[in-house]
C-alpha cells in the first residue's frame, strides 16, 4: 500500500549539496514507487539570507503554514532532515500532537557555525542534542559520525543507518581531454566556503593544474589568493560529469562532511581521492585502493595519483539510491 510521507527540509535547491541530492534522490525513488511525498521546503516561505552564506535562504514565520500543510496532508510518517527554521517548526508540530517522527543528522552544525560565528562547539552540540533527542530514530550516514555523536552524549540507541548513493550512468569513466589544462589534474567539487578547507588543497606544492568547480562566499577571495588555480564556476548535469571524469585525482580537504557524496562520484568516474583520514573518507574510500588517506594532504595527492582508475568504479557501484531510499523507507516510524 503506498506510503503518505512528509519531509521536511531547509536544505532544498538552488543549493547543490549533499544533503539536498541525498533527498532529492531519495524522494524520487519513493514516488517512482507509487507513494505520495508531501516536500516542505524553504521555496514554499518568506525567507531571508542566512548571515555570512546569503545564498542560503532561511525561513521565517514558518509554523502556521507548516502546520497547515501537514494538517491537509495528514501523513502516515514524518521525518525532519535538518534542524534549521523549518525543521524546528516541524518538530513542534510533532511535540505538540504527540506524533512519533524521526530526524537525520546531515551536517557538521556545530564546528560549521564555530568557524563563521566562533560560536563554541559544546554549544551547538547541546544545541543539536535537544533538536534530535524527542525524534524515534535518527538517521546517520556513517559509522564514524554514530561513534562521535554516541561519544558525545547522544542516545546511540536511536541511530539507523542511511547511507547515500551515485548516478553510475552519468558519472563515469571518460575521455580525459575533455579538459586541456597541464597534467596531472587536481579537482575539488563543491561549495567554496570556508568549512570545505579549500587553502589546504590550494596550498599544496604539486605539478599540474590545480581545478575548483563551484560557487560560494569564499569564492572571490580565493581567486584574488590563488591566480594560477582554473576556478571553473558552477557546473551541474553532463558538463560537471565530464569535467569530473577528466581529473586524475579528485582532492576532498574537508574535516566537517559527515560523507562526501562528491566523492562517490568522483569514483564513479574513476578518479581516486585524496583525503584526510576522518570521519567521510573512512568510511567511503578504501585507503591505497580507490583513495588515499593521509594527515599530510600532498603526500595523499601523490598516493592518489598511482590507483587504478577501474578499482575506483567498481567501488562506486555498490552504492545505489535504491538502496539508500529502501533503507530510507525502512527506518520510517508511523506517526502514532
Amino acid at each position: 500500500m503506498p506510503l503518505k510521507i512528509a519531509i521536511v527540509t531547509d536544505a532544498w535547491r538552488p543549493q547543490i549539496n549533499g544533503v539536498v541530492t541525498t533527498i532529492e534522490n531519495t524522494c524520487r525513488t519513493l514516488k517512482d514507487q507509487g507513494n505520495d511525498i508531501l516536500m516542505i521546503t524553504p521555496d514554499q516561505f518568506y525567507t531571508v539570507p542566512c548571515p555570512s552564506y546569503p545564498s542560503i535562504k532561511l525561513s521565517i514565520f514558518c509554523y502556521p503554514k507548516v502546520k497547515r500543510l501537514l494538517d491537509n496532508f495528514a501523513p502516515d510518517h514524518i521525518h525532519i532532515a535538518t534542524e534549521g527554521p523549518l525543521g524546528l517548526a516541524g518538530r513542534k508540530y510533532c511535540l505538540k500532537r504527540k506524533l512519533a517522527f524521526t530526524t537525520s543528522f546531515h551536517t557538521l552544525f556545530a564546528e560549521y557555525i564555530n568557524m563563521r560565528l566562533k560560536i563554541p562547539v559544546a554549544w551547538g552540540y547541546r544545541l543539536l542534542h535537544w533538536f534530535h533527542k524527542p525524534a524515534s530514530r535518527i538517521m546517520i550516514a556513517t559509522a564514524q559520525v554514530e561513534t562521535d555523536l554516541s561519544n558525545r552524549g547522544f542516545n546511540k540507541a536511536q541511530f539507523v543507518r542511511w547511507s547515500r548513493g551515485v548516478d553510475a550512468d552519468r558519472f563515469k569513466p571518460r575521455a580525459k581531454d575533455f579538459l586541456a589544462y597541464p597534467r596531472p589534474i587536481s579537482m575539488y567539487v563543491g561549495r567554496v566556503a570556508v568549512e570545505k578547507n579549500l587553502d589546504a588543497f590550494l596550498t599544496l606544492s604539486i605539478p599540474g593544474t590545480k581545478v575548483v568547480v563551484g560557487d560560494g562566499p569564499q569564492l572571490n577571495k580565493l581567486k584574488k589568493h590563488f591566480p594560477d588555480v582554473v576556478f571553473a564556476g558552477f557546473e551541474t548535469g553532463e558538463k560537471l560529469a565530464k569535467t569530473m571524469a577528466a581529473a586524475d585525482v579528485f582532492v576532498f580537504p574537508s574535516r566537517t562532511d559527515t560523507f562526501g557524496i562528491v566523492m562517490l562520484d568522483a569514483l564513479a568516474c574513476g578518479v581516486p581521492v585524496a583525503a584526510f583520514p576522518i570521519q567521510g573518507p573512512l568510511d567511503v574510500l578504501m585507503d591505497n585502493l580507490t583513495g588515499c588517506m593521509r594527515e599530510n594532504l600532498q603526500a595523499a595527492f601523490y598516493g592518489a595519483l598511482a590507483l587504478n582508475s577501474e578499482d575506483c568504479r567498481q567501488q562506486a557501484l555498490k552504492y545505489s539510491w535504491q538502496n539508500c531510499s529502501a533503507q530510507f523507507l525502512n527506518n520510517l516510524v508511523p506517526v502514532s
